[in-house]
């Protein structure tokens, strides 16, 4: 059960974003000192925010390739939630002013077809395909809004209190018959304005975009939480984040996955 310093650090939070202000949790003598702590703050957090923005429709995996890990100082994956409304099909049009500082990553996402629970793990990737409806190409919205924290804060605990700074996802084409793609292999980029700005492979993802839906359901499991059917998993960055301007028109592109395009006004 969350303690009172949770729930204080939850409601800090939850009243700064929606006051629009920076969310500057970690400076707060009240912060998590955690990572258990910070989960259960974020959860206080999101419950908050969903007063307003609705129901929850998926999850959000961050720090999945060594790049990102080594560029944060983070050891590990990290997760967040992520609200129906923000989960839209591609093409989309957004509205710069909708975020404070917009910022996009090309990621695989995935679709599952039935529950996931926490009473049957730990899962492998074998064991978790069948629960699997689809997987699409993604943009990831990013909404950086976390104040600079302070001097010797973990980087981890910063960004799950801030839901690691989720602002919805934009869904490609859905691919059923994934399973023959080498996914490992595949190519992804960020195309902004007809010019590349980045690209990866599927395997900088924890070796394959797959494996990062596995590492969801065990850590949700080893929580007590399960994954449940129709949730929508983006499964961590190809591409580190590249800001989107109005104006910008951004594509990003999966090898088997095809393309999806936003257009920034």
């Amino acid at each position: 059960m969350p303690d009172a310093n949770t729930e204080r650090a939850a409601r800090h939070q939850a009243d700064a974003y929606l006051g629009g202000r920076p969310l500057d949790l970690m400076a707060q003598d009240f912060a998590p000192t955690t990572e258990a702590d910070a989960y259960e703050a974020q959860r206080g957090f999101i419950e908050r925010l969903a007063a307003t923005k609705g129901s929850l429709g998926g999850y959000k995996i961050a720090y999945t390739s060594a790049v990102m890990r080594e560029s944060r100082g983070i050891s590990g994956p990290c997760s967040g939630r992520m609200f129906a409304d923000t989960i839209v099909s591609a093409p989309a049009s957004l509205r710069a002013a909708d975020f404070v500082s917009l910022a996009i990553e090309c990621e695989v996402a995935v679709r599952l077809a039935s529950d996931v629970p926490a009473a049957a793990a730990p899962y492998t990737r074998a064991s978790i395909t069948p629960h699997i409806e689809a997987l699409m190409v993604a943009f990831e919205l990013v909404d950086r809004r976390g104040a600079p924290p302070p001097e010797g804060a973990d980087p981890a605990i910063t960004a799950i209190v801030t839901n690691i700074s989720n602002g919805g996802a934009v869904l490609g084409p859905a691919v059923r018959d994934w399973q023959p793609l080498d996914l490992a292999s595949a190519r992804g980029t960020v195309t902004i304005n007809g010019a590349l700005r980045g690209e990866g492979l599927g395997s900088d993802v924890m070796g394959h975009p797959v494996e990062a839906l596995v590492w969801l359901a065990n850590a949700l499991a080893a929580r007590g939480e399960s994954l449940s059917a129709g949730d929508v998993v983006i499964t961590g960055s190809i591409v580190p984040p590249i800001p989107l301007a109005a104006g910008d028109v951004a594509v990003v592109a999966v090898d088997g996955l095809g393309e999806a395009r936003i257009d920034v006004s």
